[in-house]
C-alpha cells in the first residue's frame, strides 16, 4: 500500500505543487482547508493543476487543536506537512496577532494533534528565510543568527524553534525547511515577483500602463516551488530528522528581476516601472541569499529551474489567464 500525507495550506502554492508531487510517487494526499463560502476560488490552485479530484480535501482549522486531532485520527497520514500560514509580510505589520495565531501557534496545534494521535508520523514545518531578516553572515545557513524584521518572520521563527522544542522533547520526526524565495504561476498576486509578471501581462495586451513598486533594490534568491516541494519531501525520507536551508546560493534585486520580465515581451521596464515610497516595508530585509550546501550533501537535492525560466513561465501564463478574460 501507499503512504499517505496531509498537507495543511493545501490551497497555496506550495501545497498545490507538493500535492502534484506526492501523487506523482503515489501517495494518498488529504488537504487541510478552512469551511469557505468562497470555496471554488481557494481550490483554483489545485484546479489549475488538473488534480483537485485526485486528493481528498478535509475541512478543519489549523487554529483548532480539536479538529487538527480529528483529522489525524480519521487520515492516519504517515506525513504531515505543514505549509499553513498568514503569509504575507506586509500583511503581518496590519495583522499582527493572526500573524501569531496562526503562523507560529498553528504550527504547535498541528504539533500537538500529532504528538497526542500519531507519534510515529514525520512532520515538515515550513520555516522562512525572513527569519534571517537583518542579516548577520553575508550568506545565510543553517548556523546562521536569526534576526526577524517583520511579525510574519518572528511568527515563523516561534514555529520554526517549537519544531526543533517536540523533536528534541518527544522524539518526534519533526524537521524545518528554512525556505529561500520561491515563485510559479501559482504564486498569489500581493507577492513582487508575480505582481510584476500580472502587469507585464495587462501592459503587453494593453490592460494598464505601469505597476507602482516599491524598494526594487532589495534582492532575493530565488527559486522555483516545483524544485522546493521536492526538497520538503527528501526531508521525511531521512532516517533522522533536521534542518535544512533551500536556496539557489544566487541573489538577484527585483530591478533584474523586472528586467527578465518585461524583455520577455520586448517591453523596458523603466518605461513601465513607478516607484511608490508607501510601499516600501517598515523594516526592510535589504537581501537574502541561502547556502543550500547542507541539503545539496545530505539530501542530493538541487534546484533545476532557473530564475530566467521561472519568470518568463510566470509571464506565459499571465498572457494566457489575461487573454481568456478578455474574450
Amino acid at each position: 500500500m501507499g503512504r499517505t500525507a496531509l498537507i495543511t495550506g493545501v490551497t497555496g502554492q506550495d501545497g498545490a505543487y507538493l500535492s502534484q508531487f506526492l501523487l506523482e510517487q503515489g501517495y494518498s494526499v488529504y488537504g487541510l482547508a478552512r469551511r469557505s463560502a468562497s470555496a471554488d476560488t481557494v481550490l483554483e490552485r489545485l484546479r489549475w493543476l488538473g488534480i483537485l479530484d485526485q486528493i481528498t480535501v478535509v475541512e478543519g482549522d489549523i487554529t483548532d487543536l480539536s479538529s487538527l486531532a480529528r483529522i489525524c485520527r480519521r487520515c492516519q497520514p504517515d506525513e504531515v506537512y505543514n505549509l499553513a500560514a498568514q503569509s504575507f509580510v506586509t500583511t503581518s505589520w496590519e495583522q499582527p496577532l493572526l500573524t501569531g495565531n496562526v503562523t507560529a501557534l498553528g504550527c504547535t496545534a498541528v504539533l500537538e494533534a500529532i504528538r497526542l494521535e500519531l507519534p510515529d508520523a514525520r512532520f515538515y514545518q515550513a520555516s522562512s528565510s525572513e527569519m534571517f531578516g537583518l542579516i548577520q553572515n553575508a550568506v545565510q545557513s543553517e548556523r546562521t543568527p536569526f534576526y526577524p524584521r517583520s511579525p510574519y518572520a518572528a511568527a515563523k521563527l516561534y514555529a520554526h524553534w517549537i519544531t526543533v522544542n517536540y523533536r528534541e522533547s518527544f522524539g518526534m520526526h519533526a524537521s524545518s525547511g528554512i525556505l529561500f524565495n520561491h515563485e510559479s504561476p501559482l504564486r498569489g498576486v500581493e507577492f513582487v515577483t508575480r505582481k510584476v509578471t500580472d502587469a507585464v501581462a495587462r501592459i503587453k495586451l494593453g490592460l494598464t500602463r505601469t505597476v507602482e513598486l516599491g524598494n526594487v533594490d532589495a534582492r532575493r534568491d530565488w527559486g522555483h516551488a516545483r524544485d522546493y516541494v521536492r526538497a520538503m519531501w527528501l526531508m521525511l525520507q531521512k532516517d533522522e530528522p533536521d534542518d535544512y536551508v533551500i536556496a539557489t546560493g544566487t541573489t538577484t534585486t527585483v530591478r533584474e528581476m523586472c528586467g527578465i520580465a518585461f524583455e520577455h515581451v520586448g517591453l523596458r521596464f523603466e518605461d513601465h516601472v513607478v516607484i511608490n515610497p508607501e510601499l516600501f516595508r517598515p523594516a526592510e530585509v535589504d537581501i537574502l541569499l541561502g547556502d543550500p550546501s547542507k541539503a545539496k550533501q545530505a539530501l542530493g537535492w538541487e534546484p533545476t529551474i532557473s530564475l530566467e525560466t521561472m519568470i518568463r513561465e510566470m509571464v506565459d501564463a499571465d498572457l494566457d489567464r489575461w487573454r481568456k478574460l478578455a474574450r
